[in-house]
């Protein structure tokens, strides 16, 4: 089969691999219909993630139909059509019981990290009866795949997090995919203004028509400033750093107003320095998280109501067989104009 494969920072390859195979009772073998490209995926090719190391399958998002499923497996069969969870979870462990599927003990954050994942053909989904969603009939595949991963991380490390609340201000640092993810869930709980931070026009526009009330773009340097005053010298009950870069979650510690939270949603690949010199008797909260998808139900939900419309965030389309021009695409998103890229298997 086709696959996508990481040989170290910056080195990726399609090649042909042998086909997944059923290791466990409980893995279903999925092929792929339509997978994207994550951020994150990103942040391995710059060498962010040591855990993901040189052979490995890349990709954690995607939507397809059961090739096969393990003996153990009790809710899917061959030919069922399902969503892909970027997090695979046991349901049995104890962080799972927690509702922290994300750090499940033989799963969590697996594909295309430590096992490989979804940018090919075919993949093995370990504990395929809590790890793959029903697709319904006639559901938009493609809108689907932002079910995967980037909604219920905006979602969950951002919204929930963050503690949005309706009345509140909301700023959000970073209008990529994720930051929009969060924009359009924070919508759910009514916040009186939601700002986008950006450096790049397009996407702050693009903000604006998912439903930002303020865009503020931060290349001239005066983004603080900027914040403060359209919330009176306060600052963002709720600040979400949507980037993972040391610049962006500083930015965020001087834009939060006393006793609000700042949710980092970010990969961090580098240290980033915290001044509690300066946030010691502010009364804020840091919190970090990894995406649980334990919201993936209920978005799925919003979806098919057309409450938020996940396709808005689909710019580009290309086949398996282009890829490595989807990579140069989303990596170049401030020239193409890029946030997700539809990559059909």
């Amino acid at each position: 089969m086709k696959a996508l494969v990481y040989h170290g920072p910056g080195q990726m390859r399609l090649e042909d691999r042998p086909m997944p195979f059923i290791g466990l009772a409980t893995d279903a073998i999925v092929k792929i219909t339509k997978t994207t490209i994550c951020g994150t995926d990103l942040h391995i090719l710059k060498g962010d993630v040591p855990s993901c190391q040189p052979g490995r399958i890349l990709g954690h998002e995607g939507v397809g139909i059961v090739a096969e499923a393990g003996a153990g497996v009790t809710g899917f069969a061959k030919g069922d059509a399902v969503l892909i969870s970027c997090i695979s979870s046991c349901g049995k462990c104890e962080y799972c019981r927690r509702g922290m599927y994300s750090h499940c003990t033989s799963g969590g954050w697996i594909l295309g990290n430590s096992i490989d994942g979804t940018q090919a053909e075919y993949v093995r989904i370990p504990h395929a009866d809590t790890s793959l969603t029903k697709i319904p009939p006639g559901a938009d595949e493609e809108a689907l795949v932002m079910l995967s991963d980037i909604l219920p991380t905006g979602f969950e490390c951002g919204v929930l997090n963050g503690k949005v609340a309706p009345g509140c201000t909301v700023a959000i640092v970073g209008a990529g995919p994720i930051g929009l993810a969060a924009l359009l869930t924070a919508r759910f709980y009514a916040p009186a203004r939601i700002i986008m931070i950006d450096l790049d026009d397009n996407r702050l526009a693009t903000a604006m028509h998912l439903g930002a009330t303020d865009t503020v773009n931060s290349s001239d340097g005066q983004a603080v400033a900027a914040v403060l005053k359209l919330t009176d010298g306060r600052g963002a009950d709720t600040v979400i750093e949507a980037v993972g870069i040391p610049a962006t979650f500083e930015l965020c510690a001087e834009i939060v107003a006393p006793g609000g939270t700042i949710a980092n949603i970010g990969v961090h690949g580098t240290q980033a320095a915290l001044h509690l010199e300066r946030l010691w008797d502010r009364n804020i909260t840091i919190t970090t998280r990894l995406v649980d998808t334990i919201s993936t139900p209920m978005l799925l939900k919003t979806v098919q109501a057309g409450t938020i419309d996940p396709q808005k965030l689909i710019t580009h389309r290309f086949t398996l067989d282009a890829i490595a021009d989807a990579y140069d695409t989303f990596g170049h998103a401030a020239d193409t104009r890029a946030l997700k890229v539809i990559i059909t298997a």
